[in-house]
């Protein structure tokens, strides 16, 4: 197992019934899953996966899929019928009991759906049970559980009783008590789908929140796919005991790998689930400070735009120049071109969701310049490109533009002619034309 995976699940296979080797061998020969009677009924079938340290991996599926199933798998809590688990690079997998209990005591966390809370315990009591199962000393104990319950928002409810306490406050110390035990992975099977809408979304902030700052790897089961896809930095979707597509939510939202996975995520709101990389295009009306007015004055020109993005070493965006200004130029025979470079472009995070990106785009008349933290430039995204983004249209059927605004204000030709007049032995002047000039 690499050491950057900290869940790995190989051709995992989870039949229940009274023949379930035969199903197995009936499933890898082609057998449909409706196609095993009298065999067993197969939940999880050649189900691979792998989760890279650090990530939220979320696992999707309708009622039915086998994702709470394969959940279990990975926590130990069933024994697959064929394949290999494998758990911060240790087998969990055909080992004995003994030796599972001490993997998942020291790797593995899990959070409930229903909290599974002890009622009879206080709340720094029961974020304390799994050191408390670890056989850590009482000061320890109490020490990390007061620790966590500041950081879960929960200060100052230490001592209350679960009943005292909301579903989402609850679902926090549910979070906290698997957060104390400091495992390197969370599991969570529909932690949040107990609660309403608005605790829910607040619990979802929350927990990218707490994974941001802590680096834990999560593992998230649900059949919510705005969930899945505001949680998940990889979605595995589940149909049947399979996982019929693996990929970040950008992939499964525009390249979908079948029909169903298709039909799946029609509904999905893309502005807030796609983000600017995602449609960004390379920059093509783009010039370099060094490269002075002239060659930016070319490059517009064969471009047929009235502008063009400046970069400076580095790649590092500047701004912008104008045809008009950069023509004066020319013609007075001006040549540092940063004297007309102007600031207004609208400058983005590759990061930043489609959603935020519409007031920036509708005050710009350029595309948006996505940058990265040290401005370097990274893509152009225009303003049709957006639109076609957030209408799901495929820019293979329609032309995109560079540059989003009114035609050149200048005719192409014009610009050719202050070329010639300002420097007939330009070499983007023909030679006929440059004896024309001299003439």
């Amino acid at each position: 197992m690499s050491e950057t995976l900290a869940v790995e699940a190989r051709n995992v296979y989870k039949v229940f019934g009274r023949k379930p080797q035969e199903a197995v061998r009936r499933l890898r020969d082609g057998a449909a899953r409706t196609e095993l009677a009298g065999l067993g009924t197969a939940a999880v079938i050649d189900a691979s996966l792998s989760v890279r340290r650090g990530e939220i991996f979320v696992v999707m599926g309708l009622s039915g899929s086998g994702k709470s199933t394969l959940i279990r798998l990975l926590n130990g809590l069933l024994e697959p019928t064929a394949g290999e688990v494998r758990v911060m690079g240790e087998p969990i997998t055909g080992v004995p009991a003994k030796r599972l209990r001490e993997v998942r005591r020291r790797h593995i966390s899990m959070v409930f759906q229903h909290f599974a809370l002890l009622p009879h315990r206080t709340v720094l009591d029961n974020i304390a049970y799994g050191l408390e199962v670890q056989g850590a000393p009482a000061a320890e104990r109490r020490a990390r559980a007061t620790e966590v319950l500041q950081l879960v928002g929960l200060d100052g409810w230490g001592d209350k009783l679960p009943s005292e306490l909301s579903g989402g406050m609850q679902q926090r110390v549910g979070i906290a008590r698997a957060l104390a035990a400091d495992t390197d992975v969370l599991l969570m099977d529909e932690a949040f789908s107990a609660l309403d809408p608005l605790i829910r979304r607040e619990m979802q902030e929350q927990l990218i929140e707490l994974q941001a700052s802590l680096g834990k790897t999560i593992v998230f089961i649900t059949h919510d796919l705005n969930e899945a896809m505001f949680l998940g930095d990889r979605i595995a979707v589940m149909r049947d005991g399979r996982i019929v597509q693996t990929g970040t939510p950008e992939e499964i939202l525009t390249d979908p790998a079948t029909d169903y996975v298709a039909s799946f995520v029609q509904d999905v709101d893309r502005a807030r689930v796609l983000t600017a990389a995602s449609v960004m295009e390379p920059a093509r009306a783009l010039v370099t400070v060094a490269g002075g007015p002239r060659a930016a004055m070319r490059t517009m020109r064969d471009l047929q735009t009235s502008a063009a993005l400046v970069v400076g070493q580095g790649r590092r965006l500047l701004g912008a120049v104008r045809d008009r200004d950069v023509m004066r130029q020319v013609r007075e025979g001006r040549g540092d071109l940063s004297e007309v470079i102007r600031d207004d472009v609208a400058v983005v995070s590759r990061d930043d969701v489609l959603s935020e990106l519409v007031e920036p785009s509708v005050g710009s008349a350029l595309p948006l310049a996505v940058v990265d933290g040290q401005q370097r430039l990274l893509g152009v995204i225009p303003r049709v490109t957006l639109l076609a983004a957030l209408g799901n249209v495929s820019s293979d059927t329609m032309e995109i533009p560079v540059v989003v605004e009114p035609p050149a204000t200048v005719p192409v030709d014009a610009m050719t002619t202050v070329l010639r007049e300002t420097a007939p032995d330009s070499p983007d002047v023909p030679a006929v034309e440059r004896e024309e000039v001299r003439a």
